[in-house]
């Protein structure tokens, strides 16, 4: 596996630091974009983006051609590690990461044309309707009903933990289109206007305070047939690639990182006396081995790369990927509040709340983690059988 730079990714590394030192507002970095931003945040983060797009980096990994970068796999894998690194806050979103690879690589002529530009140009948002109440690791089991009259689609039916759906402009979801198919093969990829008559989007409060997700009812959505991505009964293929690029992701081992270097300076202002004198070697203890395995997630997101290096295609690799980072954030976390004692229990409003009550709130955040992307059991599956050889079960 190759850990060091060539010559042209090191300078393209040293040109991505400049620009982020030279851009990058201090009042934004590290923000909760699940959170509503003050109005010099909001500014901020709106010069951000600008600077951005006006160097071609908000959708950095799209060709050329549909206002990308046309940055290499590898320069991109650089791109991510350095914001990460920086703290700087993602922009672009579902449409940036997901469904815009998607639509250059399944969409046809008239969907790039009308869906790229308004991504690039943060003028639309999306969300993602896959999940449902009684189809969430089983998707292929979903049930929303999408029937065919003359050149639309009638959507009728429920999707659920939909990220971002309050705030979003357009949902791209999975529904049935041939319930007597296979129910691998009968199902389509639709791109659904959220202002569509028939949709109802409602909040779903997480145990955290925070209002990330949703869960939404169509009755009698009408969608046209020209938003359908691909050949019809054939989304389930489209979507699976999806997943795989989700999963796939440098960021989440350089913030774990960046959280258990946070609990060590959090350790290092604490009062005399404020871990028990006989928690301290096991708390000094977990944190080190959260840095261990901040680490090794990172070596793991560097033996994806590698793979996408070679010209190969990311499998059970990307399954690693995702179930370890998510496990180990948990792990973080949980260090996080034993650290903090009795006042793990603050959240933010509270005056004796440690770090402003981050720790707390990443403790109840990271609870979903090993759930939403694929939980950790679909993962192990993965890894067990494309990885190890295994028979399924």
């Amino acid at each position: 596996m190759q850990f060091r730079d060539t010559g042209e990714e090191s300078a393209f590394r040293s040109e991505v630091r400049s620009f982020i030192q030279g851009n990058l507002p201090g009042n934004i970095v590290a923000i909760n974009q699940n959170r509503v931003m003050d109005p010099e945040q909001q500014t901020a983060f709106e010069s951000w983006k600008g600077a951005l797009s006006q160097r071609g980096w908000f959708a950095p990994h799209w060709p050329k051609e549909y206002g990308g970068a046309g940055m290499s796999v590898v320069e991109h894998f650089v791109f991510n590690e350095e914001m990460a690194e920086a703290r700087a806050p993602q922009v672009g979103g579902m449409g940036v990461q997901m469904i815009g690879p998607i639509i250059i690589r399944f969409g046809n002529d008239e969907q790039k044309a009308e869906h790229l530009p308004k991504i690039t140009s943060g003028e639309v948002t999306w969300c993602q309707g896959y999940s449902e109440p009684g189809s969430g690791s089983d998707l292929a089991s979903l049930q929303a009903r999408a029937v065919r009259d003359g050149d639309e689609y009638v959507v009728n039916g429920q999707k659920i933990w939909t990220t971002g759906a309050h705030r979003a402009n357009w949902m791209f979801m999975l529904a049935r289109t041939d319930p007597d198919a296979p129910k691998h093969r009968g199902i389509s990829m639709l791109l659904v206007d959220m202002k569509s008559e028939g949709l109802d989007v409602q909040p779903l409060i997480t145990m955290s305070g925070e209002h990330v997700f949703n869960q939404e009812f169509f009755t009698d959505v009408r969608v046209p047939v020209k938003n359908r991505i691909g050949e019809e009964n054939r989304g389930w293929y489209i979507g699976a690639a999806l997943l795989d690029f989700e999963r796939s992701n440098i960021a989440t081992a350089i913030g774990l990182k960046h959280s258990v270097m946070d609990l060590v300076t959090i350790a290092r202002g604490l009062k005399p006396g404020a871990v028990p004198r006989h928690d301290r070697e096991q708390v000094r203890n977990q944190v080190v081995e959260r840095l261990v395995e901040a680490s090794v997630a990172r070596l793991v997101s560097y033996r994806v790369i590698d793979i996408q290096r070679r010209g190969g295609i990311p499998n059970y690799e990307a399954s690693m990927n995702k179930l370890f980072g998510s496990e180990a954030g948990q792990r973080v976390a949980a260090t996080g509040v034993k650290l903090l004692g009795m006042y793990g229990g603050l959240v933010e409003g509270s005056k004796h709340a440690a770090n402003g009550g981050r720790i707390t709130l990443s403790y109840l955040a990271t609870l979903a983690s090993t759930i939403a992307a694929g939980t950790s059991e679909v993962n192990r599956s993965v890894i067990a059988t494309r990885g190890l050889g295994l028979p399924r079960s």
